[in-house]
């Protein structure tokens, strides 16, 4: 079993992290990373914990680690989620963690002077006593249950349990709250925008570009990961339409031989019937990366046991077509197959032949 556990910066809490002794005795069979963002702090829990076996003691930004980890089995944390903006720290989390993966962390809901939470999604001043004594004045996100629930549901953790921890001492206001959330079995994705699309947008293509470090997604502006693609353009035939967005979106090079159509999907959205056309690139040159102009870049490489949620709803598409058993949810879609004269997926310029509906 993996387990991370962190801090941030300016904490005063980090050996409280594992609430006693770390869970990594022989007998747990658990092995735990511990992140920690300021060297003093990683400093003084080496010096008390180095010698546990099965603890890892990582000094990094704790979004960082996690975007480059393998994934866990459970992540929480002690105090720690406050003092990082949760729109960047919560993709994170859920992309760290393994589908069905356990979240448990605490935060600050009134503090010691009875002042509570917000309902905004902004850092406001907060003033903490430290170990040694003294002050410190932190920026810290302090969250009404509502917004954090809302921002992990929307980053496919579900919210199981919501505990109220309130100060022994009668005389004392401080309050947090301990959130315990789960990572969905399967992948969610997320709708495309319902208004009509412009009259040469209707018809795209989705381009699948899948290697030994995995499938290649982007994240829009909007907050999406998506495949590589776009929208037909005038005169422009779907291997055409793939090899020129996988160029303009992330650099890479494709030759109109080294696209495999699998076939078109239909759906429809407010009325409007949409067309995505499945395209796997066999072969590339270059290494992905951000492009001037483009909507969609952080191009990064995914194990396909753990994709993001958040799934652009056609790439969601395109990706189950390419492998049913993929455990991603999205709204249906009608297949229709092409085929060459053989029977074979069509590869190249030829003309396509719509199949039978799948």
């Amino acid at each position: 079993m993996s387990w991370a556990t962190y801090e941030a910066a300016g904490s005063r809490t980090s050996d409280r992290a594992w609430a006693g002794t770390p869970p990594t005795s022989p007998g747990h069979g658990a092995v735990v990373d511990a992140v920690e963002a300021s060297p003093t702090q990683h400093e003084r829990a080496a010096a008390r914990y180095g010698g546990v076996p099965g603890l890892r003691l990582v000094l990094a930004d704790a979004v960082d680690h996690l975007r480059l980890t393998d994934p866990y089995e459970v992540i929480y944390s002690v105090h720690g989620f406050a003092y990082i903006d949760p729109r960047r720290l919560l993709p994170a989390v859920a992309d760290a963690l393994a589908p069905g993966g356990r979240l448990v962390f605490s935060v600050l809901h009134t503090d010691s002077d009875g002042q509570g939470p917000s309902n905004t999604m902004t850092a406001r001043p907060q003033i903490l006593p430290l170990a040694g004594g003294g002050q410190l004045t932190v920026q810290m996100w302090v969250l009404e249950p509502e917004p954090w629930r809302d921002l992990l549901e929307e980053h496919g953790l579900v919210v199981e349990r919501k505990d109220t921890l309130d100060a022994p001492e009668e005389d004392v206001p401080t309050s947090c709250r301990l959130f315990h959330a789960r990572r969905r079995t399967r992948v969610a994705s997320r709708p495309r925008t319902a208004g009509p699309p412009p009259s040469n947008t209707a018809l795209g293509v989705g381009a699948i570009l899948h290697g030994p470090r995995g499938l290649l997604l982007g994240r829009h502006r909007r907050g999406t990961w998506e495949l590589p693609g776009g929208s037909v353009e005038r005169g422009e035939s779907l291997v055409g339409t793939a090899v020129r967005e996988v160029r303009e979106e992330t650099g890479c090079l494709v030759r109109d031989e080294d696209v495999e159509l699998l076939g078109l999907l239909l759906d429809e959205v407010e009325g409007t019937v949409r067309a995505t056309a499945v395209a796997v690139i066999t072969a590339w040159e270059g290494e992905p990366g951000d492009q001037p102009g483009e909507s969609v870049g952080d191009w990064r490489w995914w194990a396909l046991d753990r994709l993001p949620n958040g799934l652009f709803v056609p790439s969601a598409q395109c990706l189950t077509t390419w492998r049913p058993d993929l455990p991603i949810e999205h709204p249906p879609a009608r297949l229709h197959r092409f085929r060459a004269g053989s029977g074979e997926r069509h590869r190249g310029r030829g003309r396509l032949t719509p199949g039978r509906g799948g």
